[in-house]
């Protein structure tokens, strides 16, 4: 073996590396990448789950409990409630993830200790949360549950009912078999998209395009919507197996499933077409598609819980369109709501389909120019 003829290949592929700013990039960006959202994501050390107090007792024991309960972070109550209709409500809305229910009388109870005390109400379709409310449950009494003053250690919140809203067998494939179609309609209508229009470029026929009338939105619509019909077939087997497989139920309206459906699948696919324009080719194309995935499957809540994550986390997967139909195919199929409940989530997709086609668009008109 020649050493100098393997170095000057050495320096040549370094040279090739860092004419190519994107594979260098990625080099350096995904391990990046990986580190800073497995450290911030994956935290099981729930904090601040959205919820609501429906305090019937109105005492001095109950409002200790609920300032107590307040302390460990573990729920932040930003409703109070006066019905126990609103709970159902606010569930089924995805507005809040429990909800803490004290007695008319939470006084008779604690003295007699003949019926549990407090009843901890929680969104069954993510099980992270049901594990958080168990923990609460854990936790050791005071003087608030206590009337006589007196600390008992050996008492604990064990005694309190957790009632298990829309999954009250506790399984699993209730809270993961709906996430998967996001996971699913993101890995391939992402990747089949960013390569779409980076083949026609490798192949030539872009150049044949250019000569015709086809206009910049026309192009990129037109490589768009071929894949929704393909995404719209996804949706249907994984619905079929799940419900045909895992016995997972869908509660909501198949009209409101697919309506989501639709509205992710346009997402994913205006994502696809923006990642077309930076690429040059099928690979770099895959790379940066890549790139995109482990953030949205991580950040979404579909595998690690959104309310353990640091703000910065948080407001990442606010961007990302996984993020809302994660919340809204769960709310559909698992709590029963509707689309007028999860308004908010629609719209933050339309708002990500408008930014992304517009700014592919305006990029491929510049390079058709």
């Amino acid at each position: 073996m020649n050493l100098r003829r393997l170095l000057s290949i050495v320096v040549k592929e370094l040279r090739q590396l860092r004419r190519d700013r994107l594979t260098f990039a990625m080099m350096v960006g995904i391990p990046t990448m990986q580190l800073l959202l497995f450290g911030y994501a994956i935290n099981l050390d729930i904090r601040y789950l959205d919820a609501a107090v429906l305090d019937q007792a109105q005492t001095v024991h109950s409002r200790e409990v609920v300032a107590q309960l307040g302390q460990t972070d573990v729920m932040n109550f930003k409703y109070r409630l006066a019905e126990p209709q609103q709970i159902d409500e606010l569930l089924r809305a995805g507005k809040i993830s429990a909800a803490l229910v004290i007695p008319p009388d939470f006084e008779r109870r604690l003295a007699t200790r003949d019926r549990v005390p407090l009843q901890i109400v929680v969104d069954g379709s993510d099980q992270v949360i049901q594990q958080a409310a168990r923990q609460l449950a854990g936790l050791p009494l005071d003087s608030a549950l206590n009337p006589g003053g007196t600390v008992n250690p050996n008492q604990t919140l064990g005694n309190v009912e957790i009632v298990n809203f829309y999954n009250p067998e506790r399984r699993a494939p209730v809270n993961t078999v709906p996430g998967l179609i996001g996971v699913i309609l993101t890995m391939t209508m992402v990747l089949f998209t960013a390569m779409a229009l980076v083949r026609e470029r490798e192949r030539g026929n872009l150049e044949f395009l250019i000569a015709t009338p086809v206009s910049a939105g026309e192009l990129t619509i037109g490589k768009v919507l071929p894949f929704i019909g393909i995404g719209l077939v996804q949706v249907t087997v994984v619905l079929v197996l799940g419900v045909l497989i895992f016995h997972v139920p869908i509660r909501g309206t198949l009209i409101d499933v697919y309506t989501s459906s639709l509205v992710f699948i346009v997402a994913s696919l205006a994502l696809g077409v923006f990642i077309s324009t930076l690429a040059q080719t099928q690979f770099q194309s895959m790379q940066i598609a890549f790139f995109t995935f482990l953030p949205q499957i991580l950040l979404s809540g579909f595998m690690f819980p959104y309310a353990g994550m640091p703000w910065p986390a948080q407001w990442l997967a606010e961007i990302l369109p996984m993020t809302h139909f994660v919340r809204l195919i769960r709310g559909i199929m698992v709590r029963g709501a509707g689309l007028r409940d999860l308004w908010p989530e629609l719209a933050a997709l339309g708002v990500f389909i408008v930014i992304m086609m517009t700014i592919a668009i305006a990029r491929t008109s510049k390079r058709l120019d």
